[in-house]
């Protein structure tokens, strides 16, 4: 991952501003709809890890799922629980996930975290889940980084990695789990990336019982 330390600076930094921001988000139908079919296909317990505020931990809460937050900064910790009371939030890092989960959702959080360390944050992802638990993976479409110098008036300096869903479907089938959802969806005008989402279930091993 970029230095961790710089990351957390940067989103506590901007942690009030860009959670005023995501007020009534994901806005796109398209989004939503991907939300609400990973929670009509997952069970409990579901973790989002790099939260940020918590307005994607809120909507899949309010669809019914058993799900928690979990984000490296304080302060994006901070304003979670402060919007939004129903799930719990603890600050934490996506390297580090408790075992056991039903599901894992990870909406735009491996952004800062490089290609070479790409594979093992994945690998990390399905041993955190249970056989036939599902991880939902949403991120932005490209192959040149962008560079955000400063945001809402304050000094960021951080890099938002691109990637191409076939490289992210096939890290996924070598970390062991098998894809089951692909959407893509061009940038919107106001946007600066297409947008591309995948879920992904880890395979019952021979005799494991099956929930659904």
């Amino acid at each position: 991952m970029t230095d961790p330390a710089r990351v957390r600076t940067a989103y506590d930094a901007v942690a009030a501003p860009y959670a005023d921001a995501t007020v009534g988000e994901p806005a796109h139908p398209l989004d939503r709809a991907v939300l609400t079919a990973f929670a009509a296909r997952v069970g409990g317990p579901v973790l989002d890890v790099g939260c940020g505020p918590g307005h994607v931990t809120a909507r899949l809460h309010d669809l019914g799922l058993a799900i928690a937050g979990l984000d490296l900064s304080p302060g994006m910790v901070a304003e979670a629980r402060r919007r939004h009371p129903g799930p719990v939030f603890s600050v934490g890092s996506m390297s580090d996930l408790p075992a056991g989960l039903g599901g894992l959702v990870s909406w735009y959080s491996t952004v800062h975290t490089p290609d070479d360390e790409l594979p093992g944050v994945l690998a990390g992802f399905a041993a955190a889940l249970v056989p036939g638990g599902r991880l939902l993976v949403g991120f932005s479409v490209g192959d040149v980084p962008f560079r955000l110098d400063a945001a809402y008036g304050r000094e960021v300096g951080l890099d938002f990695l691109r990637r191409r869903p076939d490289d992210v479907v096939a890290l996924l089938t070598e970390v062991g789990l098998r894809v089951e959802v692909r959407v893509e969806r061009p940038a919107d005008p106001d946007e600066r990336a297409p947008h591309a989402f995948l879920v992904a279930a880890r395979p019952h091993g021979a005799g494991e019982e099956r929930l659904g």
